[in-house]
């Protein structure tokens, strides 16, 4: 089984919600059924389906959390000055016959990390698995669905 890379701010946002999910969210969604369940017939009773529809998705998300929050299946990954690609840092890249401002960045890491102002690869994917350890100015080939390509790493920076 893969471990988890989460920084530090991913890993207390996950666990902040995690605890909101376990609580108010809980509680919030049974109180919809109940009052669902005083309306009356339930085989035909959309708001009851809805809030049903609901806790089951909220409950998955608190089971996906629980496993991602539990010691043995993650890592917390410090931010680093080095000038190799490794889970936590920033790349910025471009693609083969590409110029390079079409360069793309990323963020080294777990889909969990995503914000707005950065795409996440995961280190498991294949262009990420491929990069990891390399740095700038540095060639990679990596195998994608439609034949191997290449990129180059223009910048690696601290997250």
């Amino acid at each position: 089984m893969a471990t988890h890379h989460l920084s530090r701010s991913a890993y207390e946002r996950l666990k902040a919600e995690f605890h909101d999910l376990t609580t108010r969210g809980r509680i919030e969604v049974a109180n919809k059924i109940e009052v669902a369940r005083l309306m009356g017939d339930l085989s035909e009773n959309g708001d009851y389906h809805a809030a049903k529809d609901e806790q089951g998705h909220m409950e998955g998300r608190i089971r996906h959390l629980e496993h991602l929050l539990d010691p043995i299946n993650h890592q917390i990954i410090e931010a680093t000055d080095s000038e190799t690609i490794q889970p936590g840092t920033i790349v910025t890249i471009v693609y083969e016959g590409d110029d390079d401002d079409q360069a793309e960045r990323y963020l080294i890491g777990h889909p969990e990390e995503k914000t707005a102002e950065l795409e996440v690869m995961s280190p498991h994917s294949p262009l990420g698995a491929a990069l990891l350890g390399k740095g700038p100015d540095d060639w990679v080939e990596y195998q994608a669905p439609n034949g191997m390509l290449k990129v180059r790493v223009l910048e690696v920076e601290s997250a």
